[in-house]
């Protein structure tokens, strides 16, 4: 069970356990699985922003480089260049903050540059799905600028997650134990405190299709690590697949993933998430406060 904790950010602490926080999605990619293309052009990226902010997202989270499997984020060849990834990024940020002073946002980024230049335009939060490996100079960047931070499990890099080999239950939960202490020792090193820490299992980032939901079922493992989690199952291709026999046996379409991202989204908060990642936030701010209910209700009886 999820306890009470702070996550301290760079100007701001934010409460977990309480009530789940949402943590609203913001693609300024041409090719995200997801939305991709969608919000590309800065108007209509501070648009949508500002429609999750208004909805109730607590977090807005800014991606301008796609990390989709099979994609070459993280490699030195990566299609994305650190000046693109800025250029796409920095000026929606500016847009959000002018609209929205107080808006809690998060920079999706691997590289310690992009992070520098998100931290000093504003950011709060950076988001590193890499768990500090693609770059191991953003941690000390995280620290330096007192950001909270978001470690997340991945097992390879994107053009090698459709291929990594299928592990027992066991054994891929000590990989993310293991991968996810490895990330927490390389923050202590650069001197971020444990209570800008949030983890996230990484669902979808080299699992493969069963294994999210043998993650999904032992989430609560995690917990022992000492960190609160965030979750991100919104519209994984595991969800897809699983909804395969209701759409002609191939796997649902991305927007037709929204009602199993919602129970699965649920799922993840019932063992012991405090911050879910999502695209649709209304719906999902509503689910989350059934889930919140029961889990308080849980509490009062033991």
């Amino acid at each position: 069970m999820r306890g009470t904790a702070h996550w301290r950010l760079r100007t701001r602490t934010l409460e977990l356990g309480g009530r789940t926080l949402t943590m609203g999605v913001v693609n300024i990619t041409p090719d995200s699985f997801s939305d991709g293309g969608r919000f590309l052009s800065v108007e209509a990226a501070v648009a949508h922003a500002r429609k999750l902010i208004d909805e109730g997202a607590d977090i807005v989270d800014l991606g301008a480089e796609s990390t989709r499997p099979g994609s070459r984020a993280g490699g030195a060849d990566a299609a994305v260049t650190a000046e693109e990834e800025q250029a796409r990024l920095l000026p929606v940020m500016e847009g959000i903050l002018r609209a929205r002073s107080d808006a809690v946002l998060s920079v999706d980024t691997y590289r310690a540059e992009t992070a520098r230049a998100a931290l000093l335009a504003g950011a709060e939060i950076v988001n590193d799905v890499s768990g500090f490996t693609w770059d191991s100079a953003i941690a000390e960047v995280c620290a330096e600028f007192h950001a909270g931070v978001v470690l997340s499990h991945t097992r390879g890099r994107p053009e090698e997650w459709r291929t990594q080999p299928q592990l027992g239950p066991d054994v891929l939960l000590a990989k993310v134990r293991d991968g996810l202490l490895a990330s927490l020792a390389v923050a202590e090193r650069a001197g971020i405190p444990p209570d800008a820490i949030v983890l996230d299992p990484g669902y979808g980032f080299g699992k493969r299709f069963g294994e999210n939901y043998v993650l999904l079922a032992r989430q609560a493992e995690l917990l022992a690590l000492g960190r609160p989690l965030l979750a991100g199952l919104s519209r994984k291709s595991f969800l897809g697949h699983t909804l395969a026999p209701l759409f002609g046996d191939e796997p649902a379409p991305t927007a037709a993933r929204e009602n199993a991202s919602l129970a699965a989204m649920v799922a993840a908060i019932l063992h012991g998430a405090s911050i879910v990642r999502v695209h649709a936030i209304r719906p999902s701010v509503e689910a989350a406060r059934i889930a919140d209910a029961l889990l308080e209700k849980s509490l009062a009886t033991e």
